[in-house]
């Protein structure tokens, strides 16, 4: 029988909360127990176990990212989208380094298909893109270039890897600048890269 006042939004909720105090991979339902004062058993009537509560915090995180790019980019277009899109991409995994983590979680296809917050952080990447005249491959290519900078500069930071007394922030404005003029003027494939194994 549910615990009274337990619902599996308020369970999942809690689960996103306590990923960006210590970690998405150290969620456990133990933990989450113990912070609602409840047994183990109690959060079952609400999610299958740690593999369900997991996807469900991805899940949901996934949802607000998008909503925080989406809200970002609205009405924005090329250089001033770039920017809008990164910003709002380095606040949400800053701010939200659990849930950030989460949205990085490897989910079988069928439940990637089935997350609308997934589904849409996928297409506003590629919306991003439509100020900048890229046909396939060239846009695959650039959003992976892309995502690359962004997930690996704000890792680096969250986890205090920029020791240089030069302020991040102005680093990521010119990265932000580099990316522009990058994707602005993308070069051609060298004849060779259709042979590289």
């Amino acid at each position: 029988m549910p615990r009274a006042g337990l619902t599996t939004e308020r369970v999942v909720e809690a689960a996103a909360e306590l990923a960006d105090e210590i970690g998405f991979d150290l969620i456990t339902v133990s933990a989450l127990a113990r912070g609602f004062g409840v047994k183990d058993a109690s959060l079952y009537a609400h999610v299958r176990g740690l593999q369900d509560l997991r996807t469900r915090v991805a899940t949901g995180s996934a949802t607000a990212f998008a909503d925080r790019i989406g809200a970002a980019l609205a009405g924005r277009s090329g250089r001033d989208a770039l920017a809008a899109f990164a910003d709002a991409y380095r606040d949400f995994a800053l701010r939200h380094p659990g849930r950030y983590a989460a949205t990085q979680l490897r989910l079988p296809p069928e439940t990637l298909a089935a997350s609308p917050g997934h589904t849409r952080l996928v297409e506003l990447t590629y919306a991003l893109f439509l100020g900048y005249d890229l046909a396939e491959p060239d846009r695959t290519d650039a959003v992976r270039l892309v995502r690359s900078t962004l997930h690996g500069f704000t890792s680096l930071e969250a986890a205090g890897g920029f020791g240089h007394p030069r302020d991040p922030q102005a680093s990521w404005g010119r990265a932000i600048e580099a990316l522009h003029a990058l994707l602005t003027r993308w070069p051609s494939a060298p004849p060779s890269a259709t042979l590289a194994p």
